[in-house]
C-alpha cells in the first residue's frame, strides 16, 4: 500500500510539473544526420529534417520571449505600454497567441527563380525562434501604417487567428539574443535572412536589390550567397518578391 501511495504521489508530482512548463519554454529540437549545420541554429523548431531536397522545419509559434499578447495566466505575460517599433505609442490589438503546428518545407539547395513570385499574405519564412516572417503587407497591398502601434516590445503581434509573427525586426533576437549582423532565420525560398548591420555598419535598402538582399560571403556562407537582410523601413524583410523558389508551409 505504502509503494501504492508512493508512486501515484510521484505520477501527480511529474504530471504537475509537465503542465506548469511554459508552451514556449526552449527545447533542443530534434534533427537528423543530414540536416546542414547552420540549420541548426533554428533553436525554436520541434524538429528539423532534410531529405536532400527540402528541409522541413516544425514548430509550435510559441515566441519565447514575454508579451501582452500571451493569456494572463501565460508565466510569459507581461504588461507593455509606451512606445513600440518607429516610436509608435503602443495600442493593444485584440487578438492573442496560440500554439500552431507550423511546417516549413523550403528548398536545400536554393537558387534564384526565372520568374519571382509574390510573396503571400501569412508567413514567407521562419526564423531562429520558431516565429514565422510576415511580408510588409497588413492586407493586399495595405502598408503596416495602421498595424505597427500594435507591435509589443519586441515589435511582434498575433493575427485574428492568434499567428503570432514578425513584419519588421525580430527585435528579441536581434538585442537579448545580440544578433545584429548574424542570421536571423530564412523565407520560404531557402535563402538566409541576416540582421541590420554587416561589416560594422547599418545596411540601408540602398545596399540591397529590389527583393531587399544582395550576395555577399557571411560567416554562414564564406563563399557567399544570396541572402535578405532586416532593414528599419519598407520593406524590413522583403521586397518585390521571392529571389528563389518558395518552398511550402502549412498550418
Amino acid at each position: 500500500m505504502k509503494l501504492f501511495n508512493y508512486i501515484l504521489l510521484t505520477s501527480i508530482f511529474f504530471v504537475s510539473c509537465s503542465k506548469s512548463t511554459p508552451s514556449n519554454s526552449t527545447t533542443t529540437p530534434t534533427v537528423n544526420a543530414t540536416v546542414p549545420e547552420v540549420y541548426k541554429k533554428i533553436y525554436g523548431a520541434s524538429s528539423i529534417t532534410s531529405d536532400g531536397t527540402y528541409i522541413t522545419i516544425k514548430s509550435n509559434g510559441m515566441p519565447d520571449h514575454k508579451s501582452p499578447y500571451y493569456a494572463t495566466t501565460h508565466a510569459s505575460y507581461e504588461t507593455f505600454s509606451g512606445t513600440t517599433f518607429g516610436g509608435s505609442t503602443f495600442s493593444k490589438n485584440p487578438n492573442s497567441i496560440a500554439e500552431k503546428a507550423y511546417t516549413f518545407k523550403i528548398p536545400a539547395d536554393p537558387k534564384v527563380a526565372s520568374s519571382h513570385a509574390a510573396t503571400p499574405l501569412g508567413p514567407i519564412g521562419v526564423s531562429l525562434n520558431g516565429i514565422p516572417f510576415f511580408n510588409q503587407y497588413a492586407g493586399p497591398n495595405q502598408p503596416l501604417t495602421g498595424e505597427i502601434v500594435s507591435f509589443d516590445r519586441y515589435w511582434g503581434h498575433p493575427t485574428p487567428t492568434s499567428a503570432y509573427h514578425y513584419h519588421v525586426e525580430p527585435l528579441y533576437l536581434t538585442t537579448v539574443k545580440s544578433i545584429k549582423s548574424g542570421l536571423l532565420g530564412f523565407l520560404l525560398d531557402g535563402f538566409p535572412v541576416y540582421g541590420p548591420e554587416e561589416n560594422g555598419g547599418l545596411v540601408d535598402n540602398s545596399k540591397l536589390d529590389k527583393f531587399h538582399g544582395h550576395t555577399l560571403a557571411t560567416t554562414d556562407y564564406p563563399s557567399g550567397i544570396y541572402h535578405y537582410h532586416i532593414t528599419s523601413v519598407d520593406p524590413y524583410i522583403n521586397g518585390a518578391g521571392f529571389y528563389g523558389t518558395p518552398g511550402t508551409v502549412s498550418q
